[in-house]
């Protein structure tokens, strides 16, 4: 993983995941310096993640909730060259792949839901070695730090953070950082 980006995760360990404009415009006031966008569209994007690197602060596109993007490597094109985005947040392998290829951070979200999802992850981290994972639902600490154990990359929980206690508690199980679009969290 690029020196720049982890030490980003670890000097701000809640990052601000944004929904809206609103939720943009509020997480520019926040410490967080990695700021997971989660929505917009083709026409939208770039504007929000020019928004976002104005601040100062790393731009993660959600690849997958931008609509008019499909799943296809062409998209991970377009949020390089057309927005200058940092990284980008899929849970598609292939995508992670090709970002990396371009030099872009890379973050694959798992939602761990079960059994079955949870003995893929060694699996899928292997196939596309994203810088980071995240792992979903958070509140599950047994479990995430059985990923923290498991796991050769640094870790995000992500979902349902809603307390300090929720924080403390995963960063005690060896999360790397904590991703949330609850505003209250952002400014603990």
């Amino acid at each position: 993983m690029k020196k720049e980006f982890k030490e980003a995760l670890e000097d701000s360990p809640i990052i601000a995941a944004i929904k809206d404009d609103e939720g943009l415009q509020k997480c520019l006031k926040s410490e967080s310096r990695v700021i997971f966008i989660l929505y917009g569209d083709i026409c939208s994007i770039p504007d929000i993640v020019a928004t976002v690197k104005n601040s100062g602060k790393i731009a993660m596109v959600h690849i997958d909730l931008i609509t008019g993007l499909s799943s296809k490597e062409i998209a991970v094109d377009f949020i390089q060259k057309y927005t200058g985005a940092d990284g980008i947040i899929t849970t598609k392998p292939a995508l992670i792949k090709h970002a990396r290829e371009l030099g872009l951070y890379t973050i694959l979200r798992l939602f761990v839901l079960d059994s079955m999802a949870y003995e893929n992850i060694d699996r899928q981290v292997k196939t596309a070695r994203p810088d980071v994972i995240e792992v979903l639902p958070a509140l599950m600490p047994k479990i995430v730090a059985k990923i923290c154990k498991l796991s050769p990359i640094p870790v995000i929980a992500g979902g349902l953070v809603s307390e300090k206690e929720d924080v403390m508690s995963l960063l005690q199980s060896g999360v790397i950082s904590i991703s949330s679009t609850n505003q209250k969290i952002w400014f603990l």
